[in-house]
Parts: structure tokens; C-alpha cells; sequence
């Protein structure tokens, strides 16, 4: 990575899936979960249609929500995060050149948020395990916002946290809710390839990548020649 290229974005990263690769592991949390509670097997492309980026609660009130209150609901909740993180957590590692590529666009002078539906302690059983979180500039958490991806509303204030343009904006996702989230906030979107393949996500994405060792700040540049004054 050019560390002197002058930078034209802000970059904001969605967590699950797009700086860890643990896609698999909340899918298997959810199966566990719809077995236990004798719900319909849960195919993976339902997971990652209707599940994959959106918030726990959200999901556990559409295919739970005919036999669950809200104190239930949490339960449920709390249930499948407790699946997740014991199923993920001898495994955890950050996604190939992500922490080189922070690093790179951290010296370059660029403003870092990260976005997630997660709640903050999801975020700090990541951050736990992977020492990044000295290089985000400011936290959304799904809390934060009323609508879930794909509405724009927590890339929307990841930006104005930033005070940061939307149309200067690099959204990296890897769920078809939030590569749409980050297209409806009018933001540039870089989609990995972690939940989708290549071929599913390039109509919604304006570059493409499988690991952070892909990219660089001066390719990323080229996205926003439209922009920069």
C-alpha cells in the first residue's frame, strides 16, 4: 500500500463477515438455535437472504415471533449470541491484510469507522481477540439507529459522526443487506467475498475484493475521480 497517496474517502466497515470471516459460525448458531426450538431447518440461503446483516432481534422476531414476547425474544437473543461465541471463539482471526491495511489507511490520514448491526459487546469480543480497535476513529452499533440494513441509517451515521460527505464514503460489506445499506446511502461500496461470490454481489458493488492484501488506497482513489475537487 502507497502509505503517501493523498486520501478522497472515509471508509466505514460493516464487522461480521467483512473484518472476520465468521459468516459460517452465526449460521450454525442460528440452525442450533431453529433445532432447538423446533422451528424448519434453516437453509444457508436463507441465512444469508434474510439473516446476514441484520440485527439478532430482528431476525428473532420474524421467524420467532408468533410464540415470543420481548423478554423472550432477548432470550432468544442472548441464546444464539452464547452459540456464536462459544463456536467462534477458539477460532477468531481478522481477514487476510486487514491489519496492514488499517494501519496503511490510518498513516494515510483517513478517517475509519466501523458499522455493525452487532451490539458492543459483540464488538469487544472481536476486539478482544484482534488488536484493531485503536485504528477506528468511532463506533455505530445497531442500537444506535431504528432501521435496520438495508435502510442507510447506520452508514448515514457512521458519516455524520465523522462529519464526513455520504459521496466521500467507502462502505466495505460483505451481506446483500448491507452492500444495498451502503448503495442507498449514496456511499461507494467495496464488497468481500466472504458470504457472497464474486458473481452474486458485482451488480451491487462498486469493487470487488476476496482479502485485504487486494487493495490499496490509490485503486480505492479511482472511485471517487468524480468527487474530488
Amino acid at each position: 500500500m502507497n502509505n503517501n497517496t493523498p486520501a478522497a474517502f472515509t471508509a466505514i466497515f460493516d464487522m461480521d463477515g467483512t473484518i472476520i470471516d465468521n459468516t459460517s459460525y452465526h449460521y450454525k448458531a442460528w440452525q442450533e438455535l431453529f433445532k432447538k426450538h423446533q422451528l424448519p431447518h434453516l437453509t444457508k440461503q436463507t441465512y444469508l437472504n434474510q439473516i446476514s446483516g441484520v440485527p439478532i432481534i430482528n431476525t428473532v422476531r420474524q421467524f420467532f415471533g408468533k410464540n415470543a414476547d420481548e423478554q423472550f425474544s432477548q432470550q432468544l437473543a442472548e441464546e444464539k449470541q452464547a452459540l456464536y461465541r462459544k463456536g467462534y471463539g477458539p477460532h477468531v482471526k481478522p481477514i487476510e491484510g486487514l491489519e496492514n491495511f488499517l494501519a496503511g489507511l490510518k498513516a494515510a490520514g483517513i478517517k475509519i469507522a466501523l458499522a455493525t448491526s452487532s451490539g458492543k459487546e459483540d464488538i469487544d469480543f472481536i476486539f478482544n481477540s484482534v488488536a484493531i480497535g485503536k485504528y477506528f476513529d468511532t463506533l455505530v452499533t445497531g442500537n444506535m439507529v431504528t432501521e435496520p440494513k438495508p435502510s442507510p441509517q447506520i452508514f448515514l451515521k457512521a458519516a455524520s459522526l465523522l462529519n464526513a460527505e455520504p459521496a466521500k464514503c467507502l462502505v466495505f460489506e460483505d451481506s446483500i443487506a448491507g452492500l444495498n445499506a451502503g448503495k442507498n446511502a449514496g456511499m461507494k461500496v467495496a464488497g468481500i467475498t466472504t458470504s457472497h461470490s464474486a458473481a452474486e454481489i458485482a451488480g451491487l458493488a462498486n469493487i470487488v475484493f476476496n482479502n485485504y492484501t487486494e487493495l490499496d488506497i490509490s485503486r480505492l482513489n479511482t472511485l471517487f475521480e468524480d468527487t474530488i475537487k
